[in-house]
């Protein structure tokens, strides 16, 4: 590989990784509140306890805090990192730092909180309880799915300030593809999430 496609793919590697930290805020910020109880009001699940053909929607897993929980650290996180690129010279321009306003980060936690729902709707059909394994082929289709369905909202905000590419996608999967599994074992352990999984 040429060296200037290899500075090419280190810059989208690192632009791609500063795009999606703020998203790691947000499931600090929820991990934290499950924790320690805070917000107890908002964790009410998303479908209100609704069944569909005797089953839960989504099951109470997805809540409204974790909703707003998400879309306010990555809320946070935007506006941090804003800041940092606009003080510190010695940053590279890893992203547009006009884009990065708390008003799209929170679209965007949000929007990936949002983006989790399809797959529990589908898993609830199947009887498959949150937190818990699909068996056979499903089991992996179930576990990608699970590692990168955020993505889908994410990136469709994000897309109305900042150039979303092929090769950003494909790393946006890579990377959370890796991180997810030990974030959330590593939630688990600390104590803000009910299951490993």
């Amino acid at each position: 590989m040429p060296q200037s496609d290899t500075v090419s793919l280190a810059r989208e590697l690192l632009t791609t990784a500063w795009l999606l930290l703020p998203l790691v805020a947000g499931a600090l910020v929820h991990g934290l509140c499950m924790k320690h109880g805070w917000l107890a009001w908002l964790a009410r699940p998303i479908d209100g306890e609704a069944r569909w053909r005797g089953r839960p929607i989504f099951g109470r897993s997805k809540t409204l805090r974790g909703l707003v929980c998400v879309a306010a650290g990555t809320a946070a996180g935007f506006a941090l990192e804003r800041a940092l690129l606009a003080r510190v010279d010695t940053l590279p321009p890893l992203a547009p730092t006009e884009s990065m306003s708390w008003w799209l980060g929170a679209a965007a936690g949000a929007a990936a909180e949002l983006s989790e729902l399809p797959n529990s709707f589908v898993k609830r059909r199947l009887g498959i309880p949150p937190g818990a394994t699909a068996r056979g082929a499903l089991a992996v289709v179930f576990y990608v799915w699970d590692q990168v369905d955020l993505l889908l909202g994410y990136w469709l905000v994000l897309a109305l300030e900042v150039p979303v590419t092929p090769t950003r996608v494909v790393i946006s999967v890579v990377l959370v593809g890796a991180v997810h599994p030990l974030s959330t074992i590593c939630g688990y352990l600390l104590g803000m999430r009910p299951t490993a999984r």
